[in-house]
C-alpha cells in the first residue's frame, strides 16, 4: 500500500519536518516512497495555524482542517469535525482509519490523530507548542524523543526542528531506513524581498544521509540569516 503525506500552513510561524523513509534499508525504492515521522511547531502568535497529513492519507484534510479554524474551531474540534466528515470513499484499499494527522492553531494549542489501521508502530506525543506524530516507526521512543528535543533545544526555530528529526532517527526512526527529508517555515511577510511569507523551504529528496544533508542546509541558511542581521 502506498502511503503520502501532505502539510497545509497559513499565516503563522510554524514548521513541518519531516523524515521519509525507503521501502526498505536499501537503495531500491518505489517511485512514491513513504512516509514516516513528521513534527509541527510553532513560536509566534499570528495567523491560523499549520495541519500535517500522512499515513493513509487525504489532502484534503489540509485546506478543510484550515478553513474550519478559520471559523473558530479550536485543532481538536477540526480533528473531530475533519475525521466525521470524511466518507470513507476507499475503504478496501485506501481506509480512512488509517490516517494520520495533526493541527495547530496560531496559538500553539494542538490536536492528533492516528487511526487504528496506520502502520505500526504508529502514534503521535504533544509537547510544548509541538506535536510529532509517525508511523512505520521503531517505536513509541521515536516522537518522545523528537519532542523532548524540540522543547531542550535553543536557537531558530529551524534549528529546534531539525534536532528534533535528528532525535526520533537516534530512536530508531523508520524500520526501513532514510531516504528524504525537508522543512517548511512560514511567517506572514517573514520570508525574503516583499509579500513573501515563506521563510525556510528546504528539502532532500533522494540520500542515504538525508538528515546529514538538510543539517547542512539549515546551518547554511542560518549564516545567511545571521548576515542580513534578521
Amino acid at each position: 500500500m502506498r502511503v503520502r503525506r501532505s502539510v497545509a500552513l497559513s499565516g503563522v510561524l510554524v514548521v513541518t519536518a519531516l523524515a521519509l523513509g525507503a521501502a526498505s534499508t536499501g537503495r531500491d525504492v518505489p517511485d512514491d516512497p513513504v512516509q514516516t515521522f513528521s513534527i509541527l511547531g510553532f513560536e509566534a502568535e499570528a495567523g491560523v495555524g499549520a495541519v500535517a497529513t500522512q499515513a493513509i492519507v487525504d489532502v484534503s484534510y489540509g485546506p478543510d482542517a484550515l478553513a474550519l479554524m478559520r471559523q473558530g474551531m479550536n485543532p481538536a474540534e477540526v480533528v473531530k469535525t475533519i475525521w466525521e466528515r470524511d466518507p470513507d470513499p476507499e475503504p478496501d484499499s485506501w481506509t480512512k482509519s488509517g490516517r494520520q494527522f495533526a493541527v495547530m492553531d496560531a496559538q500553539g494549542n494542538v490536536a492528533a490523530y492516528t487511526g487504528p489501521n496506520a502502520t505500526a508502530w504508529a502514534g503521535h506525543k504533544y509537547g510544548r507548542f509541538c506535536s510529532a506524530q509517525g508511523n512505520i516507526l521503531a517505536g513509541e521512543a521515536v516522537v518522545d524523543n523528537m519532542v523532548k528535543a524540540f522543547e531542550e533545544t535553543k536557537g531558530y526555530l529551524s534549528e529546534r526542528l531539525m534536532a528534533a528529526l535528528d532525535a526520533g532517527q537516534a530512536a530508531g526512526g523508520d524500520t526501513r531506513g532514510m531516504q528524504s527529508a525537508a522543512m517548511l517555515i512560514v511567517k506572514k511577510d517573514g520570508g525574503p524581498w516583499l509579500h513573501n511569507d515563506v521563510v525556510l523551504r528546504l528539502q532532500v529528496d533522494d540520500s542515504d544521509q538525508p538528515l546529514e544533508e538538510l543539517r547542512r542546509l539549515v546551518n547554511l541558511q542560518a549564516t545567511r540569516r545571521q548576515m542580513r542581521g534578521r
